[in-house]
């Protein structure tokens, strides 16, 4: 009968070392995953938002390109818009059904026009000028900011986040802004889709692409 003999250590002799290990990887993947923030299927984390707040708010000089839906107790139609705003300027083309084909509203230093097929128009507000014109409005002196995730600084407001800290329900003016989905820019969150209600208006505006400005028109 042969009998084999051998130095090396025995199966567990390695398996306690190599469980030993094992666990201790096991233990640092978990205090990893505990330390991470919170994130949805888009990227957003927990805490982004109150750390970007600042860099959104600088973030004042851009152009929106996107579509916007408009529904009242009458119609229920769309545009177009090609937004360029600036602190001191901004240029809205409104393309399509409830643009009346064309229209560009343009405001510098209080004063606002707003250019149709039918001429070039002015009032003292461009919501005024709107009405006037379209029969409708859209809140322009308020929208650079809460397109933005934003509040406006004029008057009092509710804000409600959502579980990773952004704004989710806005209330000012009488709007109502609800927050449905975001997008990356300039390593910055802003709004992808946001739907407005005033009454018994609803605007739905979705952006397709957000593009920052380096001029002062």
């Amino acid at each position: 009968m042969l009998t084999a003999y051998s130095n090396a250590p025995s199966f567990s002799a390695w398996a306690r070392p190599a469980k030993a290990f094992l666990t201790g990887a096991a233990l640092l993947a978990l205090a990893g995953c505990a330390t991470q923030a919170p994130m949805d299927e888009s990227g957003r984390q927990e805490g982004q938002w109150e750390r970007q707040q600042a860099e959104v708010e600088a973030f004042d000089s851009w152009t929106l390109i996107g579509k916007a839906g408009l529904r009242t107790p009458d119609e229920n139609t769309s545009a177009n818009l090609d937004w360029n705003q600036t602190p001191f300027y901004f240029r809205m083309l409104i393309s399509g059904p409830f643009g009346g084909g064309r229209s560009v509203l343009e405001g510098r230093e209080g004063r606002f026009s707003l250019t149709t097929g039918e001429g070039r128009f002015e009032a003292e507000t461009p919501e005024a000028l709107m009405e006037e014109q379209l029969g409708w409005s859209l809140p322009v002196r308020a929208m650079p900011d809460w397109v933005r995730g934003l509040p406006g600084d004029d008057s009092d407001y509710q804000l409600e986040t959502d579980e990773l800290g952004f704004p989710r329900h806005l209330e000012q003016d009488g709007w109502e802004i609800d927050y449905r989905d975001w997008e990356e820019v300039e390593e910055m969150w802003l709004p992808r889709r946001l739907v407005m209600n005033y009454d018994d208006v609803r605007i739905t505006l979705v952006v397709n692409q957000w593009r920052p400005r380096d001029d002062q028109e």
